[in-house]
């Protein structure tokens, strides 16, 4: 059996430590990229012949002449999150199986928005610069602990659905808009279903994990914010285009909102003279919710995990069907 490791060199090192390397060596000839880019030629002489393929990011979309290169390729193992970039018609035509690290993305993601969450209820950022300055701060009435308040959870995917099982340790009340979930589903996770308005207009805090689709552009725009309650807080670990820039930037000048905590923008990094930028209330960071550095190693731990269990006819955790691509980021 021959597995492909398609990724560049560089990104390869930081994904795969030595010992999930050794694990995939155990079942089969590993051919790997040598070289600093996934180009579509290099990329065709490593996956020919491959029963398995294992991609990330800057791999080309394994499309029919690359498929052509290796007909006996019954799996692909992504070591990154959305498959989009990768998948093709002719991918699932041929049966082959997908799964993604997706899901293990999403801890960082949600344990991201945990942390903004927190920091933002107690005034931290507001704090520091008062600090920084010079200043110092003896009155607490603008704290607001993580306790016995409303959380709204737009999107309960991997990542949404972690969010909301690290809030139960808070004691918060949690509701949460899922379109394709329903009430059972989301009362397992530990949250109370509701309609995007309801969520906007009860949550102290929103903390959005939709995809960025057709159907939810600018979910999160002035009249969404308008519904909100005044001092509220929104976080955003998803995508940028949820959120109509401009709208927000007018909340949270105008006061209604007490912080907009962004991990992403739209585009990204936020243009020159993006409407957010400047504003004080306004926490941007750039695009780091996902794992980094040595927690990319969990990613190519995952991988390996779930070729075993494909190997070995396992339930596979993470797999990706053509079905779900129109619902997922």
């Amino acid at each position: 059996m021959k597995i492909a490791v398609l990724m560049d060199a560089p990104l390869r090192a930081t994904l795969l430590s030595e010992k999930t390397m050794a694990r995939l060596a155990e079942w089969g000839e590993v051919a790997v990229n040598e070289t600093d880019k996934a180009e579509k030629e290099t990329v065709k002489q490593i996956i020919a012949g491959a029963d398995i393929a294992i991609t990330s990011w800057g791999v080309p979309q394994l499309d029919k002449e690359i498929l052509d290169c290796a007909p006996n390729l019954r799996f692909v193992a992504h070591a990154a999150g959305s498959v989009k970039g990768i998948v093709s018609d002719e991918l699932y035509a041929r049966g082959i199986r997908v799964v993604s690290s997706a899901r293990i993305l999403s801890y960082g993601v949600s344990e991201t928005a945990l942390g903004l969450t927190i920091c933002a209820c107690k005034n931290v950022f507001a704090f520091n610069e008062e600090i920084r300055n010079g200043g110092w701060v003896e009155d607490y009435s603008v704290i607001t602990e993580l306790f016995d308040i409303t959380v709204g959870v737009v999107g309960c995917g991997f990542a949404g659905s972690h969010y909301i099982e690290l809030l139960q340790a808070f004691g918060v009340n949690v509701l949460a808009y899922d379109p394709l979930l329903d009430e059972a589903a989301i009362a397992a996770m530990g949250a109370k279903k509701a309609d995007l308005d309801t969520l906007l207009a009860e949550s102290d805090v929103v903390s959005l994990h939709a995809p960025a689709l057709d159907s939810t552009r600018h979910m999160i725009n002035g009249r969404a914010l308008s519904l909100m309650k005044d001092r509220a807080i929104l976080i955003n670990t998803a995508r940028g285009a949820l959120v109509d820039e401009e709208a927000l930037a007018q909340a949270l000048r105008g006061g209604k909102l007490k912080y907009a905590c962004l991990d992403v923008t739209d585009p990204e990094p936020p243009a020159a003279d993006s409407p957010l930028r400047g504003i004080p209330n306004c926490i941007m960071t750039p695009h780091l919710a996902g794992l980094a550095n040595n927690g990319k190693l969990k990613i190519g731990a995952h991988v390996a995990d779930e070729i075993g269990r494909f190997l070995t006819g396992g339930t596979l955790v993470s797999e990706i069907t053509q079905a779900m691509l129109a619902t997922i980021a």
